[in-house]
C-alpha cells in the first residue's frame, strides 16, 4: 500500500470557483449539488450493501484485515460513523476499543516492533486514526485525540536537509525521510482535529508548522509536467504528475490557505481537467485507484466543485460520473452484500477491507 515515493503535490482553497474556461473546474448557483433520485436510490443501496459485507468482516477484537494496522480499523469504522447502519454503534463501539488498544506512550495509534525501534506505519496509522477517531465524536475521546496531535506535530521534520518540514510514515524509526502522501493524512488528521485544542489553555495549544508544510511542497522536486522517465546511466529521474496524488495535494493544501489565483493551483486545475478520468488512476493506471476515487470525491466537494470541464468543452457532472464509476465495480458476495477490490497489489487495495473502505467514504459524499 505505501512505499517511498517522491509525490508531486499542489495547492487548491476551500472556496467556489467562478466557471473559467482556462481552469477546467466549474461551479455555478444552478449547477446540480445532489445525484437524481434514481441513481440517489442506486447508491444507497450500494452503500447498504457494503456496509453489510463491512460488518460482517469485523474481527472479534473489533478490527478489520490486520490487527497490526490500525489504520486500517480506523478507515473502516470511519465510513461506520457516517452511516445509519442498524449495527453502527456496537460495530463502532468495537471498533474503538481496538484502536485504543494500541495506543502507545508517546501517543500515537500504532503497534510497536518488538525491539522498540519504531511502529509499523507509526505516523500514517495515527493521522488515519485520529481522524476516524474524530469522526466517532465522543468527548471522552479528547484526551487521547489531544496526546495524538502532541505526537503528530513532533512527527514534523525539522533537519536541515531537502525534507525540512515534511512528515514521513514511522517517525519513531527515525529515518530521514518524508513523503507528500503523509503530508496529506497529517493535513487531514490536524485539521479534522483542531477543535479539541479549545481544551488547553491558549498558550499550550499545539499544531504543525503549515508555513513549513508550504514550504517543504514549494520544494517538492518533480514538479515537471513530462512523463516519468529514469535514466539509469545518469541516476536522474523526471517524475510525472498522477490523479490520487494531484487530488491528495488539492485536498491536503485546503488546509493550508493558499489563493485560488495563485499559479500552483490554477496549474493543478488545468492538469485535472486535461487528465480528466475514472478508468485508471491517472499516470498510474490500477495502482491505487481507490484511494483516488476516494481523494478526487474529497477534494472537488471541499472546494465545491461541480463539473469538470474537457479540454473539448464538455462539463462532467464528477458526482454522477463517480457514483456511476463505482457502481459499476461493485461485487456482490453470494449473500447479496458489496464489496470492491482491486485487481493490482499496489498500496493493498487488493485487500477488499480497504478498497471498500475507500469506496464508501467517497460515496458518502455524493
Amino acid at each position: 500500500m505505501i512505499s517511498k515515493h517522491v509525490f508531486i503535490i499542489l495547492a487548491l482553497t476551500s472556496c467556489t470557483f467562478a466557471q473559467n474556461d482556462s481552469i477546467g473546474l466549474t461551479s455555478s448557483a444552478s449547477a446540480p449539488v445532489h445525484l437524481s433520485l434514481s441513481l440517489r436510490y442506486e447508491v444507497d443501496a450500494a452503500l447498504n450493501r457494503s456496509l453489510d459485507w463491512l460488518a460482517a468482516k469485523q474481527k472479534e477484537n473489533g478490527s478489520w484485515s490486520s490487527p497490526k494496522t490500525p489504520a486500517l480499523t480506523g478507515l473502516a469504522m470511519w465510513a461506520f460513523t457516517r452511516s445509519d447502519h442498524p449495527d453502527a454503534p456496537k460495530i463502532i463501539e468495537r471498533a474503538l476499543t481496538h484502536i485504543l488498544s494500541c495506543r502507545q506512550n508517546d501517543g500515537g495509534f500504532y503497534i510497536a516492533n518488538d525491539d522498540n525501534s519504531g511502529g509499523s506505519l507509526a505516523s500514517y496509522n495515527t493521522a488515519i486514526c485520529m481522524t476516524a477517531l474524530y469522526a466517532a465524536d465522543r468527548d471522552e475521546l479528547t484526551p487521547h485525540l489531544l496526546r495524538a496531535r502532541d505526537y503528530v506535530a513532533r512527527a514534523q521534520h525539522y533537519g536541515a536537509d531537502a525534507y525540512h518540514g515534511g512528515f514521513g510514515y514511522d517517525t519513531p524509526s527515525g529515518q530521514a525521510y518524508t513523503t507528500l502522501l503523509s503530508a496529506f493524512h497529517t493535513a487531514q488528521a490536524m485539521h479534522a482535529t483542531s477543535a479539541t485544542e479549545t481544551n488547553r489553555p491558549a498558550e499550550k495549544r499545539v499544531d504543525i508548522n503549515w508555513t513549513d508544510v508550504v514550504e517543504r511542497i514549494e520544494l517538492q522536486p518533480g514538479l515537471d509536467t513530462q512523463t516519468n522517465t529514469q535514466n539509469i546511466a545518469t541516476n536522474t529521474i523526471t517524475l510525472r504528475r498522477y490523479g490520487s496524488m494531484t487530488y491528495a495535494g488539492l485536498l491536503a493544501m485546503i488546509y493550508a490557505n493558499i489563493s485560488p489565483e495563485d499559479v500552483r493551483v490554477r496549474s493543478a486545475l488545468d492538469w485535472c481537467m486535461k487528465h480528466w478520468s475514472l478508468d485508471e488512476n491517472p499516470g498510474m493506471g490500477n495502482d491505487g485507484l481507490y484511494f483516488f476515487y476516494n481523494v478526487l470525491a474529497r477534494a472537488l466537494d471541499a472546494a465545491d466543485i461541480d463539473y469538470v470541464r474537457l479540454a473539448n468543452g464538455t462539463d462532467v457532472d464528477w458526482r454522477e460520473a463517480l457514483a456511476n464509476k463505482l457502481l459499476s465495480l461493485q461485487k456482490i458476495d453470494s449473500r447479496g452484500r458489496g464489496y470492491w477490490q482491486n485487481t493490482d497489489t499496489r498500496y493493498w487495495e487488493n485487500d477488499p477491507v480497504l478498497a471498500t473502505a475507500y469506496s464508501i467514504l467517497a460515496l458518502q459524499l455524493l
